[in-house]
C-alpha cells in the first residue's frame, strides 16, 4: 500500500512539474497568443533579415541574389579563406547585443529570426552537423532573454529549398516537396533545434518553412498538396522532444494561400501570412480574417514592408484593428530608409556591385573584371565596420510608422 501511495505521489509530482513547465510558455488560446500570465499578447516585431541568411538585394546586387552567389563573388575577389573570415566577422557585427537592446527599447515585443540551414549542416553531407548556426541562435536567444524580447525561429532556407528562388538559397525548384532525403534532413534539423530550445521560454515558436511554393510554379497546385503533410511530419518530430512551443505554419504561394489546409491538426498551432506591394486595405487581408474566424486560430503577419513609411503606418493600423500581430521586414539595410536602421554604402562598394553584376564567362574575364586589391580590401573592411549598430543611422520615420 505504501509503495502504491508513493507511486501515485511520484506520478502526481511528474504531472505537476509538466504543467508548471508548460505554464511558462507563450501559448495559443483560440485566436490569440497568450503569455504565461494568461494575458493576450499582440505580437509587434521586426525581422532580422540578412544576418543568418544573406540576400543579394540587401547588398545592392541584382543578379547575384542568393547567399551562395554572394559567397561565390566574394571568394572570387579574396579567396575562400578570406571569404570565410569575412562571413564570420559579418555575423559577429551585423546583429549584436546592442541591436537587440535597441529593438526592445524601441517598444517592440519580439523578433523573427530567419536562418539558413547551411549554418547547421553540410548540404552535400547532411550527416555532418556544424556548430556555428546553433551557437548563433544560442547567443541571440541569450540577448533576447536579457531584454525580455520574444523570439520566433524561422527556417528561411530549408534543405532542398521550399521556394526554388533566391530567398531560400536553393537550386531553382522547391525540391523539398519531392525529395525524401531533403525532407528527412529538414525534419532532423527541426527536431534538433526543438530539443535544444525546448526549455527556452523566451522562444515563442517555430516557423517551419518560410514562403513555400511560389506562385509562378506551373505545378503549384500539385505541390500545394504536399505542404500540410510535410508540416505534419515535421511537427510530429518536434513533439517527440518539445510539447510546449507553438508551431507556426505558412501558407503556399509565399504565405498567401491557405486553401490547402484543413482544420488545425493540434492545439498549439498558429498560422502566418505575408503581404507585400498591395493596397493596405481590408480586402487584401479578408481571406486571412475569414481563416481565423473559420478555425478559431491565431494568424500572424510574419513579413511585410519594403515600402514607404505612410504605407507601413496604414497597414499596421489595419492589422491591429483586426488584432493581427505583425513582424515587419527588415530591421537593417544598406543605404535605405525602409528599415529601422541603415548603414552607408561606400564608393568602393559600388565597385564590388559593378564586379558582381558583370557577366563573366571564363576565368580570364573574372580576372579582368576585378577591382584592385586595395579597393576590394577597403570595400569589405568598411562594410564590416559600417554594419555595427554604433555606426548605423536610425530611421525615425520608419519607427513612427511602426507606432513606436
Amino acid at each position: 500500500m505504501k509503495r502504491l501511495f508513493a507511486l501515485i505521489c511520484l506520478m502526481f509530482f511528474i504531472v505537476s512539474v509538466g504543467l508548471a513547465q508548460s505554464g511558462k510558455f507563450v501559448k495559443v488560446e483560440g485566436k490569440y497568443f497568450v503569455e504565461p500570465d494568461g494575458k493576450k499578447i499582440l505580437l509587434r516585431g521586426i525581422n532580422l533579415g540578412n544576418w543568418l541568411n544573406p540576400e543579394g538585394y540587401m547588398f545592392k546586387f541584382e543578379n547575384v541574389s542568393s547567399f551562395r552567389l554572394i559567397d561565390n563573388a566574394i571568394k572570387e575577389l579574396v579567396g575562400a579563406d578570406e571569404a570565410r573570415k569575412f562571413w564570420k566577422t559579418f555575423r559577429d557585427n551585423y546583429i549584436t547585443k546592442e541591436d537587440i537592446h535597441f529593438i526592445k527599447s524601441s517598444g517592440l515585443n519580439h523578433i523573427r529570426l530567419p536562418f539558413n540551414f547551411k549554418l547547421f549542416l553540410v548540404e552535400d553531407h547532411p550527416e555532418i552537423w556544424l556548430e556555428e548556426g546553433f551557437n548563433r541562435l544560442d547567443e541571440a536567444i541569450k540577448w533576447c532573454k536579457e531584454e525580455n524580447l520574444y523570439v520566433m525561429l524561422d527556417l528561411h532556407a530549408a534543405p532542398g529549398g521550399q521556394t526554388g528562388d533566391n530567398i531560400d538559397d536553393s537550386w531553382s525548384y522547391p525540391w523539398i516537396f519531392e525529395d525524401e532525403s531533403a525532407q528527412q534532413t529538414t525534419i532532423a534539423l527541426w527536431k534538433k533545434l526543438a530539443d535544444r530550445y525546448k526549455d527556452e521560454t523566451i522562444v515563442i515558436g517555430y516557423d517551419l518553412l518560410n514562403e513555400p511554393i511560389p506562385h509562378y510554379m506551373e505545378n503549384k497546385e500539385e505541390l500545394n498538396k504536399f505542404l500540410e503533410p510535410l508540416y505534419k511530419k515535421i511537427s510530429a518530430a518536434i513533439r517527440e522532444v518539445d510539447k510546449n512551443h507553438t508551431i507556426v505554419l505558412g501558407g503556399a504561394q509565399w504565405n498567401t494561400n491557405f486553401k490547402m489546409f484543413g482544420a488545425p491538426y493540434e492545439n498549439n498551432l498558429a498560422y502566418t501570412f505575408h503581404r507585400y506591394w498591395m493596397p493596405p486595405e481590408q480586402k487584401e487581408i479578408q481571406d486571412v480574417i475569414d481563416f481565423v474566424n473559420k478555425y478559431n486560430v491565431p494568424m500572424y503577419l510574419g513579413e511585410s514592408g519594403e515600402n514607404e513609411d505612410a504605407w507601413i503606418d496604414t497597414f499596421r493600423i489595419l492589422l491591429e484593428k483586426h488584432e493581427l500581430g505583425w513582424c515587419f521586414w527588415p530591421y537593417k539595410k544598406m543605404d535605405s530608409s525602409r528599415g529601422m536602421v541603415q548603414f552607408v554604402k561606400t564608393k568602393e562598394w559600388d565597385e564590388i556591385i559593378k564586379y558582381a553584376e558583370t557577366q563573366k564567362k571564363h576565368f580570364e574575364e573574372i580576372r579582368k573584371a576585378k577591382p584592385s586589391r586595395e579597393v576590394v580590401k577597403k570595400a569589405l573592411a568598411d562594410l564590416l565596420e559600417n554594419i555595427k549598430f554604433k555606426n548605423c543611422q536610425i530611421n525615425k520615420g520608419y519607427l513612427k510608422a511602426l507606432g513606436l
